[in-house]
């Protein structure tokens, strides 16, 4: 890989977002002088190559522009050497063998209920509003996600799969109903699952009825 770009997924695995004035700042310690044009390059070749996530709007705390901020994907991420997957497998494996379904349940839904909490999507405004939001935060945690209109209503599209590696062992689907469940929490509507990749299907798709 070019060495600029493999400093900049260094930088993004480090700060897990960055800004493009961020990495401007990192690289010029680390190699001297170089341009926002230059690094906005090497982070479109990036987007291309699948490694980072597309820009995400950050507001400040302060009075200012947003900013984008961009971090690593999955595949991004799998560059760098880590044991998460497998720590997590395991983990997943043992709560289910010493403890009854109707706890893991419990347990597998206290985590979408805290991943909707950190979300903080407002349940005020249009549907429209909060799949907009809803998306934003799926694509920052790496689920590659889109809405479109369907007769129904709407459909939530995710081409990507965050655990793909722990979903793989999971015959139950535990980690798709906590996905169900988080979609849900975060949208104030109970969607249905129309797809699924772990059956085969290109994306997991989810029907949102227009109430």
């Amino acid at each position: 890989m070019q060495e600029t770009r493999r400093q900049i997924m260094e930088i993004l695995r480090d700060r897990s977002e960055a800004t493009v004035d961020d990495l401007v700042g990192d690289l010029e310690a680390l190699r001297g002088s170089i341009t926002s044009v230059t690094v906005r390059h090497h982070l479109a070749k990036l987007q291309d190559d699948g490694l980072v996530n597309a820009a995400q709007m950050r507001h400040r705390s302060t009075p200012g522009r947003p900013q984008h901020v961009y971090s690593l994907t999955e595949l991004g991420n799998s560059h760098f050497p880590n044991n998460y997957p497998d720590l997590a497998t395991n983990l997943l494996k043992q709560i289910k063998t010493q403890l009854p379904s109707s706890q893991v349940n419990v347990i597998i839904e206290g985590v979408a209920d805290s991943m909707a909490m950190e979300a903080n999507i407002p349940l005020e405004g249009s549907l429209r509003e909060r799949l907009d939001k809803v998306v934003e935060y799926l694509n920052y945690h790496g689920y590659d996600a889109e809405w479109d209109l369907h007769r129904e209503g709407y459909v939530l599209i995710t081409s990507n799969c965050p655990y793909h590696k722990i979903a793989q062992e999971d015959a139950d689907d535990t980690l798709c109903q906590m996905d169900l469940r988080l979609i849900s929490q975060m949208l104030g509507v109970v969607p249905r699952m129309i797809s699924h990749m772990s059956s085969g299907d290109d994306a997991c798709t989810y029907l949102i009825p227009e109430r």
